[in-house]
């Protein structure tokens, strides 16, 4: 197994919103005016092959998975589940945006055509609208008995998705705080001491609408679960009164990593899993859950209307949802894990270093920590127009 030093780089697994037209031709789509978009429950199956063709096509994210140390190319845990079930997986990193793999695929859905892919791995925040447009099947929970066992209580019922029906996490992480504890001088404790005055000018923010909302809103004492309009346009004028005040140095993507690196930022928003690999390097620089509560985000498996490997692909899910498996990926990933049981496997590890990793909060979170730990009520698509034309004006998208 790597170590988190030696790893390439992250892509972002939260990508951005792109440019007004984007979105609202999204929102749109998501029953804003094209209501044929949608796709009701009897039109959403095919005859599955499954059980005399054994292979399954899965996208995902660019290094989201476990890798050989030798040969980037194998992918153990995938290997093994081949071993085990005999089905063989074509494994893409396609997906590097999730607007852009939207409109990569929602041509054929909306059309009621399949996508060439069994199963999908996006954010929580566009599942929503997948959920909603009826592009997506309810899986056989009788044929996953892992996830029903294992799953994550904090993960079971997101406002979009109650139960997990059509949706089950990947993998997790926290939109919280990092910080430079050394060269800062000091702790931070709140959202709200991202504006105190020895940090002026030395403060990034997320650039994406999804990505940032959450915890500054928490900062402002908003139970996100039920967050309202108001809350939302409260967050704004805030980040534009720091803005005037010099306060922001810019808003960015995953690239916040780099200014927090070289010390140009001492604090920003940041995910839990960019600040463990970080953390390898730099233990100066530390990842705030912050009293006043952040933000618990998954990405999550799909398995999108007619594909035509509906069992195979969630036998690979439930796979994934075995303690030993999980902890195997957890070790590789570092975002928060969404199968707690993986913490005894990787507990028990011959290895120091994989059995430290079991201790370590930003990938299973102790109890102090998960009473902090919210999942935000997605953004609905009339109101997501609205947003992101002030969002992005503010932000300079």
């Amino acid at each position: 197994m790597p170590q988190t030093s030696s790893r390439p780089s992250v892509t972002s697994r939260r990508s951005l919103l792109r440019a007004l037209g984007g979105t609202a031709a999204l929102g749109a789509l998501a029953g804003c005016g094209v209501p044929a978009a949608y796709v009701g429950p009897g039109d959403r199956s095919v005859a599955d092959e499954s059980a005399t063709d054994k292979r399954l096509t899965w996208a995902n994210w660019p290094l989201y998975i476990d890798t050989d140390d030798d040969n980037p190319n194998r992918r153990p845990t995938l290997e093994a589940f081949g071993k085990r079930t005999g089905i063989s997986v074509n494994y893409t990193e396609e997906i590097n945006d999730n607007d852009e793999f939207f409109g990569k695929i929602s041509p054929a859905l909306m059309n009621h055509q399949s996508t060439g892919r069994d199963l999908i791995v996006i954010s929580d925040w566009m599942c929503a609208r997948f959920v909603r447009l009826g592009w997506v099947q309810q899986m056989d929970r009788a044929r996953q008995p892992n996830v029903a066992k294992y799953l994550d209580p904090l993960l079971r019922t997101p406002a979009f998705d109650k139960g997990r029906r059509f949706t089950v996490p990947w993998q997790s992480g926290i939109t919280g705080i990092a910080y430079n504890r050394k060269k800062l001088g000091r702790d931070i404790r709140h959202v709200k001491d991202l504006w105190a005055s020895d940090l002026k000018g030395r403060v990034t923010l997320l650039s994406g609408l999804d990505e940032s909302f959450a915890l500054l809103m928490q900062g402002n004492g908003v139970d996100i679960t039920r967050w309202t309009s108001d809350d939302f346009h409260r967050v704004c004028d805030d980040v534009e009164r720091q803005i005037h005040h010099g306060q922001i140095r810019r808003f960015t993507g995953n690239d916040y990593t780099k200014d927090l690196v070289s010390g140009d930022v001492l604090a920003c928003q940041a995910y839990s899993g960019d600040v463990i690999q970080l953390q390898a390097d730099n233990p100066d620089i530390r990842f705030l859950v912050p009293e006043e509560g952040a933000e618990l985000w998954s990405d999550s498996l799909m398995i999108p209307n007619r594909a035509g490997h509906k069992a195979n692909a969630e036998r690979l899910i439930d796979y994934y949802y075995d303690p030993e498996v999980a902890a195997d990926l957890a070790a590789w990933v570092t975002y928060v894990c969404p199968v707690p049981a993986a913490k005894e496997v990787l507990a028990a590890s011959k290895d120091k270093d994989t059995a430290a990793l079991a201790d370590n909060p930003l990938i299973f979170p102790n109890d102090t920590m998960r009473e902090r730990l919210a999942i935000a009520r997605d953004i609905t698509s009339t109101e997501r127009v609205e947003f992101a034309k002030r969002w992005n004006k503010i932000v300079g998208l």
